[in-house]
């Protein structure tokens, strides 16, 4: 069965919608059913992981807009933990923190986008939880060129649920600082 990105996409958000009110149990056994129904193996595969502006952050060349898509270099996401990865690119400032924990979620845990909400869990988790993460990622979006886009906005209230994505040009600035540690 063949599907378009934009129903992909689209199932992506209803799950998303229905899982999110659960807690992390009740989100494994509603996952662990549906795919026991639909017989698909879910086997998780093991998890692989500046320029003077307003957030510190430097993209070197012109890929604005541009999203990050195909498959990721795997040295750059071979991390066992988001807590490793934090560790070899050691964030600076709000905005850093924020592209780490997308680039995360996105490249190393493959999924399309990510919230704000859960990229500040993994940052809280680790004991680096920021204050106000979409005014973060907004200081992503408005770089040029942009590091995150934002691809929805669900409600109309200010703390309305916000998806973003990593562009070509934030994967670029973590995977040199990945580089960067490697070689140092």
């Amino acid at each position: 069965m063949t599907t378009q990105p934009n129903e992909e996409f689209t199932a992506i958000q209803a799950v998303h919608s229905a899982l999110d009110p659960l807690d992390d149990d009740a989100r494994s056994r509603v996952l662990t059913y549906i795919a026991s129904l639909m017989e698909i193996d879910i086997g998780v595969p093991k998890k692989q992981p500046n320029g003077g502006n307003e957030t510190g952050i430097s993209a070197g060349d012109s890929t604005e807009g541009a999203t990050a898509s195909g498959p990721p270099n795997t040295a750059m996401s071979s991390f066992d933990s988001f807590a490793d990865l934090h560790d070899v690119v050691r964030p600076e400032g709000a905005a850093e923190q924020a592209l780490v924990a997308g680039y995360w979620l996105q490249i190393c845990q493959k999924a399309e986008s990510f919230d704000g909400q859960a990229a500040n869990k993994e940052l809280k988790n680790l004991g680096h939880g920021v204050a106000n993460i979409t005014k973060a990622i907004d200081g992503l979006k408005n770089q040029s060129p942009a590091l995150a886009l934002q691809l929805k906005k669900s409600g109309t209230s200010k703390q309305a649920r916000k998806l973003y994505k990593i562009t070509v040009a934030g994967q670029k600035v973590i995977e040199e600082k990945i580089k960067a540690q490697s070689n140092g």
